[in-house]
């Protein structure tokens, strides 16, 4: 994983490569990253989904998100 802004740069030109209507995961670590790449994302208007981590017994771990453009 990425440290944040080098995590939301990297998200953001990921999903600048979907059409529109196309969604991507993306998995982020807890903590800032976690709640600084999907607010950016919004800001540049796209749709975010939090989906949740990916253990539940270790809800401060990976989390994924989905993104629509």
């Amino acid at each position: 994983m990425q440290v944040c802004p080098i995590t939301f740069v990297r998200a953001k030109l990921a999903v600048e490569k979907l059409r529109p209507g196309e969604t991507l995961e993306i998995r982020l670590n807890s903590g800032e990253p976690l709640h600084n790449v999907p607010r950016s994302l919004i800001e540049h208007g796209y749709t975010v989904e939090m989906r949740g981590p990916e253990r539940i017994d270790m809800p401060e771990g990976v989390h994924r998100i989905r993104v629509t453009r």
